[in-house]
């Protein structure tokens, strides 16, 4: 059984720089970084090598949501070799040719992280039949592994962790630009630090990826976000300390204050949308989980009508109510609706920097 359950951090070691970051931005970021995932990972039958145990091909694990399959795989081969292989067979077989595919036969994206892996899988089977999503949140992703001929026109990128981390330095300078307009902060980071990014995920420990990524991704603290109606977003008031009389300019690297959220919606077995979404809207007020989404995926989050003029019988009128037809996942938790984007881009995101909402359909009891 993998030991991937827990994550090693050292709490002296926090991230001290960017002003004090709020407490709670830490926690959410934490528990987020902290979650993990089952899998149940069997190597296909015909496949196995002659001698092999094949009452032991089947493995479980729980997998860091932030992590990559190429990462699990030293993991995976040395319980192969340990209690499944023989020597000779262990001596004929290259782990760069080893590639996942979901029961179902779907092929696995080696650029994804786990966590999307999973909860893309999970909103597919909400259009399917079988048990509902509430039932296979729980449920080990079923992953079959193959040890040869891996369809390389499909994989996109080599099964290696230097193809891994290229792609993964690269979303996080795409959602670099996306925030800020330039890559300056990514670019401006000394190569012991990029590569520390990747070394945090590698080990799975939070603060030494924090230390740096602290210093490209938004801050957001109770009290800094504008209020509805609030200022425009050139004037978004100081994020990394709590608000005082100073007098100070405002926190350049608020989360209120980045251009645009890196945000992509992932659709069961549809396509992947990807957008501006700026912090704040163009009436000063918090951009909302729900205001994207009734924008973007109308049909399945219809906008909420008005409340009706009040009335002599009706003094207090209240909106007509819509109804639920689907439901954001982020991070596996399904999301509250009225949650802001700035908040969840800044907390929820992931190792990446992208925050990536996965979209299932709603089923009736």
């Amino acid at each position: 059984m993998s030991n991937y359950g827990t994550t090693r951090h050292h709490p002296a070691a926090a991230p001290k720089d960017r002003n004090n970051i709020d407490y709670h931005t830490t926690l959410f970021r934490r528990l987020s970084w902290e979650g993990t995932v089952p899998l149940e990972i069997r190597v296909d039958p015909n496949e196995l090598p002659a001698n092999s145990d094949r009452g032991l091909e089947c493995y479980f694990m729980q997998a860091p949501r932030v992590s990559y399959l190429p990462l699990i795989m030293p993991e995976i081969r040395r319980f192969l070799m340990d209690v499944v292989f023989d020597e000779v067979a262990a001596k004929s077989l290259k782990e760069e040719e080893w590639w996942f595919e979901c029961d179902d036969g779907t092929l696995l994206k080696w650029h994804w992280p786990i966590g999307l892996i999973y909860d893309s899988h999970a909103i597919l089977s909400t259009i399917r039949p079988g048990p509902s999503v509430s039932g296979t949140m729980a449920t080990p992703l079923r992953l079959i592994l193959h040890l040869a001929s891996p369809p390389t026109d499909k994989l996109l990128l080599s099964p290696s962790t230097e193809s891994c981390k290229q792609a993964f330095m690269g979303q996080l300078k795409e959602a670099d630009f996306i925030r800020w307009g330039n890559t300056k902060r990514m670019t401006g980071l000394r190569k012991v630090d990029q590569d520390g990014l990747w070394e945090g995920i590698k080990e799975h420990n939070f603060d030494d990826y924090w230390r740096v990524a602290a210093k490209v991704t938004p801050t957001t603290a109770p009290g800094n976000r504008p209020q509805s109606p609030g200022p425009p977003p050139s004037s978004v008031s100081m994020h990394g300390r709590p608000p005082s009389g100073d007098g100070g300019p405002p926190e350049r690297d608020g989360a209120y204050n980045v251009r645009s959220v890196p945000v992509r919606v992932y659709l069961p077995d549809g396509p992947v949308i990807q957008d501006l979404v700026p912090p704040i809207l163009e009436d000063g007020a918090p951009h909302t989980l729900a205001h994207f989404l009734s924008t973007h995926v109308p049909l399945l989050f219809p906008p909420r009508p008005p409340a009706p003029p009040p009335s002599r019988s009706n003094p207090h009128p209240q909106a007509p109510s819509v109804p639920e037809l689907a439901y954001p996942l982020i991070q596996g938790v399904v999301t509250p609706l009225e949650a802001e984007m700035a908040w969840l881009g800044a907390c929820l995101a992931g190792a990446d920097g992208w925050l990536n909402i996965c979209v299932g359909i709603s089923r009736k009891p």
